[in-house]
């Protein structure tokens, strides 16, 4: 049997991405699909998974669901959406959705990108060392709201967004999750999560302000070293990275980074308001020590596109 290198196994996936996207109205299956590229049905899953992160079926069920959604955002009915996505009724429509997005499609709708999901291009997501495929992000307003922690300040040229900032786990006192215990003991924020925000501006040139922080309510003195900072209303593009294991993670934050800035936002109707701050959010889903595979968010601000 010949040796199929994993670029050649991309190219011979991005065919299969392509004709899903083509067809996707249409009934598939693992078989149908595994034969598009002369692969056995077990092998072909095997490789899907390998590659995107998702099982080939729930890859097609997500995709069916995102272009549905978009249809219902432009005012098209659930139940004619439904039937013409292969779904027999509005109810196996909705509870397929639920499962999948974890809210009721209604929901979701006001929290969906006014663009078609854009077409995903396996190996540009390879070349960024992503670990798998970056879903359409969620668009939410959230309002103000305040947070402590230990500013960190690095002199460094052409530094922009949070991205381009050394990964708070190879800092002094983040290393060790020194900093992070200190946080938690001293403020007792009401849940887990920590925020690093970018608080660099265009006019600080040269260097690289971010805050290491979990939520603050001000019911608690300030212990010295820390800083407090409240972050203003805004309405985020707010991004999950691929599920990966722990020694992907770094990597996986680096190349959603560089999707969403090289590939995302070019094709899409935002862009980001520099007014306001992006952040990267930790919550229990980075716990290596309690799952396989983890995955953490990145907030971006945005407004439409002018």
């Amino acid at each position: 049997m010949e040796v199929v290198s994993p670029i050649q196994q991309i190219v011979l996936l991005q065919k299969v991405i392509d004709y899903i996207e083509e067809h996707i109205k249409d009934e598939m299956d693992s078989e149908k699909l595994a034969k598009l590229v002369g692969y056995s049905p077990y092998h072909f899953s095997r490789i899907f998974y390998k590659h995107t992160g998702y099982t080939v079926m729930d890859y097609v069920l997500k995709r069916k669901l995102q272009f549905a959604l978009h249809e219902l955002v432009n005012g098209k009915k659930i139940l004619p959406i439904a039937l013409d996505y292969g779904f027999e009724t509005h109810s196996g429509f909705t509870k397929a959705f639920k499962k999948c997005f974890g809210s009721p499609p209604s929901l979701y709708k006001q929290h969906c990108p006014k663009s078609l999901p854009q077409k995903l291009d396996l190996m540009s997501l390879h070349q960024k060392s992503t670990g798998g495929i970056v879903m359409q992000p969620k668009i939410m307003k959230r309002r103000a709201f305040s947070v402590a922690g230990k500013l960190f300040e690095f002199n460094r040229e052409n530094v922009i967004y949070t991205r381009d900032a050394p990964a708070y786990w190879k800092q002094e006192g983040l290393t060790d999750g020194s900093v992070e215990r200190f946080l938690y003991k001293s403020l007792s924020p009401k849940k887990h999560g920590e925020y690093c925000i970018n608080l660099s501006s265009a006019h600080d040139e040269g260097k690289f302000n971010y805050l290491f922080a979990v939520d603050y309510d001000g019911d608690i003195s300030l212990p010295e070293g820390l800083t407090t900072f409240q972050i203003p209303d805004a309405t985020y593009a707010v991004f999950r990275t691929p599920l990966v294991e722990v020694d992907q993670f770094a990597y996986s934050i680096e190349g959603t980074w560089r999707y969403i800035l090289e590939d995302w936002f070019p094709q899409s109707s935002y862009e980001v308001d520099e007014a306001c701050f992006d952040f990267e959010y930790y919550d229990e889903h980075c716990h290596y020590w309690d799952f396989e595979k983890i995955f953490m968010e990145i907030h971006i601000p945005i407004k439409e596109r002018g």
